[in-house]
Parts: C-alpha cells; structure tokens; sequence
C-alpha cells in the first residue's frame, strides 16, 4: 500500500471523526463490545493462527495472554468508563469562577503491535483508544502474518471503516506507517526500531507512546528463600520461550549462591517441563533468524569465556526443526558479551554475582533504564533502598512481571524502555487530551489585574516585597 493511500485512510477517519463529533459513552461501550467479541467469537481461529505464525505455542498460553488477557482489558474500560469521562473539577484562586479538565477524544491513534503477544499489545492498546473515544488504525507485525491477515479479514466484520482499520505488510510499511499525521502514535517493539518510529513521528509532531525493551534485571538477596525465588523467576522465563519484553533479562546474585540457584533451577524447570523439544507446553522460536540470534548469543558468550549450562535434562540445547531452545543459564559472563549488550527475547539467563547489594545497584544504574526491575528481599529497608536508588518503568518486589496483570497500574517504560505508558485509567488519559476549561465569573476579578492604567496597581504590586 503507498503512502498515499495510507494518507487517505487516516483523513477518512478523521473527517469521519470531526463530522460525527466526540462519542457518547453508548458509542464507546459498543465499540469496546464488539473488539471483545472479535476476539471470543474467534477465539478458535486466532489460536490456531498464533499457532501457526510461532510454528508451536501452547493454545492455553495463547487463550491466557492474547485473548482472556485482551478481554480482561476492555471489561476493566467498560466497567469504569462512566468514571473517567467525567470532567475534573479544580480549585481556582477566585470566587465564582468555574474551573475543569475535559478529557477529549484526540481524533485518530495509530497502533503499531509486535510479535511477541500479536493480540494482546493491539487489543489492549485498543481498550485505552476506544474508551477515549478515538479511532484507530492498526499495523500488526509482518513477522505473525497468518493472525495479521485474519485480523485483517475479521475487524471489517465488526467495524465500519471509519472506526477502525488494519494495515498490513513488511517493514516498509510499516516504516510509511509511522510517518503517518496521527493524532498520537503507540508503538510497542525493540528500542533501535522505536527510535526510527519517533523519528518518523517528529515529522508531522505526532505525539508518541513507545513501549520498548531494554535488559530488565532481577536481584536476589540472601535473605530471601532462593528456592522460591528460582520458581518465581523461571515460570516467567519458560513462558513464551521468555519471548517478552520484561522477561528476567539477567540475574545479580550473590556470589556465595550461584551453584545452590543452578541446582534449584535445574530442579524446578524439570519438574514443570520434563521435557521441551517434544512438549506441547513449551513454544518455539519466531522463525529462524531469532533461532540463529540467540544461539549466536550462546556461541559469542561460550567463545568469550562464559560456562553455558542447559536446563534441558537431556542435555541438547536447541532443536533446528522445532526452532525452539530449551532453558539455558550463561555463568561468568561479563560486559564485553553480546547477551550482556543486547535484549535477549528468549530462555537464555545470563548470572552475575555480587559481593554488596549497593554493587549491584551501581551495576544497574550504570545501564540503560530497565522496562522493569525485579527485586527478591524479605527487608522492606531494602526494598525501600533498592526502589529509592533504582530507575525502571516498573518495579516488582519478590515476584516477576505479576504488575502487567493489574489494569489500575500504569504500563511503561522510563527512558531508553519506553515514554508513556497506558492501561486502566492511564491509557483513557494517555489517549485523551486533557482540556483546560474556565467559565469566567461576573465580576471578571481575574481579567481586572491586566487592565490599564497600571500605575495604580504597580504601587500595589511593588507594596508585596516590602
């Protein structure tokens, strides 16, 4: 599709939007009603789909995070919907006047969604659009083509071309997709394609929200229980193959319990997946070249000194055919290493030991800020420490990645991971332009103090500072 074309659907969605005005609440429950029955009425045929573009992923994994996680979304924006589009009332210095924020629609939002979770981060983007009132145009991931194409084909069943519309093809198109003259632009993906995106953006001052990536640590301290600490950590790993933005990206752990944590793992990981070549719970890799990545990350770290142990009970690493690689710890890493620069997207865990928890929290900060940080301590002075002195877009304490399931928390990230964030209330207000409205008092008492003459009132000002 050229980009003229792509300029002529965003102008026929926005004309749509000025002439038929804001939408009233009944508007906007409806479309949120149907972007939930899109995905229920078609649950089947999405799965399969997710399916087929992973070449394996677990249906449950699948129903849980891209539908039921979707669904969960909207249901929270129809359930407070009449709450936040009330205007704000504000207190103001003057008797009689009249002060709020509106929020406004701002018109037509382009959504740009990933591979990772291909429903989840277009549906749930969508729940914060259509609850503030906007339209949307929407560009999934050319790397998912089979669920792109059946979006494609199921959103003009359930909305007209005015409310929403997808777009797909590879990344030219997406490239002419994010110089579009939106009225905000959300793109979740990896922080080198976000910046191309904002760049794009400038031209036309669109206003961005990007959701991107980054090496998302986890502490553990020596006065938490390692065993559920391992548990925690793992669950969250193995899911998705650890094809996630805040998925564990690398460990500090204390020095004196690397060997017991191997142990652990090796122990939890085979009781939740005696096997993973063969194991319908465990998902494959996207394709081939994020295949070959990641073993490229193993070989870089291997070849540079670092001790790479499988959590594969049969003892193989990857498997050519199934693209998928089982989970695999990177002992005695350090810097110069390709996983310890780059995202991972993957099950493969890099663990760094420290002498003092203030090392680790130097070593953090000496990095670009994290999407999310996971911190295991029973000490809430630690805690507090560790949340005081530490920067990231999120910050959970003695689990991981448990705060994404909590729609009245902002989701985002924090320089290098991201700007803006949205869910719950935060995304109505991320998409929604927040208008300052004064109704003026009879008296005028606020206008009065600008009128000439100002000798008068330049003694009366000066008399402040005597």
């Amino acid at each position: 599709m050229s980009k003229s074309e792509l300029n002529q659907i965003v102008e026929k969605l926005r004309q749509a939007h000025i002439q038929q005005g804001i939408p009233d609440i009944k508007i906007r429950h409806d479309r949120l009603e149907r972007s939930k029955n899109l995905l229920l009425e078609n649950k089947d045929a999405l799965l399969d789909a997710i399916n087929q573009d992973f070449g394996h992923r677990s249906a449950y994994q699948s129903l849980a995070s891209d539908i039921l996680a979707s669904v969960s979304a909207i249901n929270d924006a129809q359930n407070h919907l009449e709450k936040w589009i009330k205007s704000e009332t504000v207190d103001n210095p003057f008797d009689g006047m009249k002060t709020e924020i509106q929020y406004q629609p701002l018109g037509v939002v382009g959504i740009i969604s990933p591979w990772n979770f291909p429903l989840n981060l277009a549906f749930c983007p969508l729940a914060s659009v259509f609850s503030a009132g906007n339209r949307a145009l929407l560009k999934p991931s050319e790397l998912t083509p089979k669920t792109s194409e059946i979006l494609a084909k199921l959103v003009p069943q359930y909305f007209d071309d005015t409310e929403l519309q997808v777009i797909t093809g590879d990344a030219e198109v997406g490239a002419a997709f994010s110089a579009l003259p939106f009225d905000h632009l959300i793109f979740t993906g990896s922080t080198n394609v976000g910046r191309h995106v904002m760049r794009a953006a400038a031209e036309n001052l669109v206003p961005v929200t990007l959701e991107l990536g980054g090496k998302s640590p986890v502490v553990i301290t020596d006065d938490f229980d390692l065993n559920t600490a391992v548990e925690r950590i793992f669950t969250i790993k193995t899911f998705n193959a650890g094809q996630i933005c805040i998925s564990p990206d690398y460990l500090l752990l204390p020095q004196t319990q690397e060997t017991t944590f191997v142990e652990y793992a090796q122990s939890f990981t085979q009781s939740i997946f005696p096997s993973y070549f063969d194991n319908e719970d465990y998902t494959s890799i996207i394709n081939e070249r994020h295949f070959q990545r990641l073993l490229n990350l193993i070989n870089d770290a291997q070849a540079k000194g670092a001790n790479i142990i499988t959590l594969n009970p049969e003892g193989i690493i990857a498997d050519p055919v199934r693209h998928k690689i089982a989970p695999t710890l990177i002992l005695n890493v350090h810097d110069d290493m390709l996983i310890m620069q780059e995202e991972i997207f993957g099950p493969l865990l890099p663990i760094k030991t420290y002498d003092s928890i203030d090392e680790a929290i130097n070593y953090i900060n000496a990095r670009p800020r994290p999407l999310a940080a996971y911190y295991f301590s029973e000490n809430t002075t630690a805690q507090q420490h560790f949340a005081t002195n530490t920067t990231s877009g999120a910050l959970v304490i003695n689990d991981v990645m448990s705060h994404v399931f909590i729609e009245n928390l902002p989701f985002g990230g924090v320089g290098a991971s991201g700007i803006g964030a949205y869910h719950g209330i935060h995304g109505f207000r991320r998409f929604s332009h927040a208008k300052a409205v004064v109704i003026q008092n009879d008296s005028g008492e606020s206008n009065l103090n600008m009128r000439a003459p100002y000798q008068e009132k330049l003694s009366a000002a000066q008399a402040i500072f005597n």
